[in-house]
């Protein structure tokens, strides 16, 4: 497993060497009883947005790693005894075989709050529209992305409507706060419109808006921004976006993240609604990011928890 350029890894230092004879395992080799391998790991190999960590015995299934060299944050999927199936949020053109990769003893989490409304945002939190950071001086809190759901008897019956601006979905089928809907239709037949006039509808009611985009071209995120800037409805809305140039590792990631930001209003008491467009495009990038992993296939190469994949919302 030679390759055309290495790292060498002395006293926690990380710094480009010339191509050479040293392979991973014998980067693994020389340190594993200087580092240990319980909360450190290396890659071993990477490729199609996988990366697989030799080490990291003591981690756990969803918590976060960093790749020391290009400080690229990561998540834990596939354990087994020697291996780990890291996903990383970003390029791994970034990532070097023999990297270092250490625990950052915590699952999954996204920062969440009133600063992040009227923002447009990647998965991992972080803004994407140009207007800088969030403000800091609105409060900003982390919750964990994976958390058991309250259970049915916890919850509130579904007894107040959410109003979409449609008379005839309104009075037909309507929509109650604390409910889902599913909105099916071909191409071009109105679907995301459907969504968009959701929002502008909350203007003056007290339910903010969550818009997870997973795969959409840029340009529409750009356009779909303008119209809820003309209509004074950016201020009560966060936009969740990946578009399809973006890695399967931020598609998987983009519902979670939304549906946690959401649920900060409601452990708040407030309301809020959240919107997915669309779910093909997630299941897409979670059939992707399985085969990769090795996980057994099912219909139409789908793994078999493709279901549970957006149950638990």
């Amino acid at each position: 497993m030679e390759r055309q350029g290495t790292v060498n890894i002395l006293n926690d230092e990380i710094m480009d060497v010339e191509p050479s004879s040293v392979v991973v395992d014998d980067i693994i080799s020389l340190n594993e009883n200087e580092y240990g391998l319980d909360n450190h790991g290396y890659v071993y190999s990477l490729g199609d947005g996988i990366i697989v960590v030799y080490g990291l015995y003591a981690i756990t299934a969803g918590e976060m790693v960093c790749f020391q060299r290009s400080n690229i944050i990561g998540m834990a999927l596939n354990l087994t005894s020697d291996y780990v199936g890291v996903l990383p949020f970003d390029d791994e053109q970034y990532i070097t075989e023999g990297d270092i990769v250490t625990r950052l003893y915590k699952l999954m989490s996204v920062p969440v709050g009133e600063a992040l409304l009227g923002r447009v945002v990647n998965p991992l939190g972080l803004p994407i529209d140009g207007k800088g950071d969030l403000d800091a001086s609105k409060q900003i809190d982390y919750k964990f992305v994976e958390v058991k759901a309250p259970g049915v008897i916890t919850r509130s019956k579904v007894n107040e409507p959410l109003y979409t601006g449609y008379r005839m979905v309104d009075s037909l089928v309507p929509i109650g706060r604390g409910q889902r809907e599913l909105v099916l239709g071909d191409r071009q037949t109105g679907k995301t419109s459907l969504c968009l006039d959701t929002m502008i509808n909350q203007k003056h009611t007290d339910v903010f808006s969550v818009y997870v985009a997973i795969g959409l071209k840029r340009s529409s995120v750009v356009q779909m921004v303008k119209v809820l800037e003309k209509f004074n409805c950016l201020e009560k809305t966060i936009i969740v976006a990946t578009t399809s140039a973006e890695p399967a590792s931020l598609q998987f990631l983009s519902p979670y993240s939304g549906t946690t930001m959401a649920e900060y209003f409601r452990d708040n008491g407030q309301a809020a609604v959240i919107f997915y467009d669309d779910l093909s495009k997630h299941a897409t990038a979670y059939r992707q990011m399985s085969l990769l992993l090795r996980r057994p296939p099912g219909r139409e190469a789908f793994p078999g928890d493709v279901f549970y994949l957006h149950s638990r919302y």
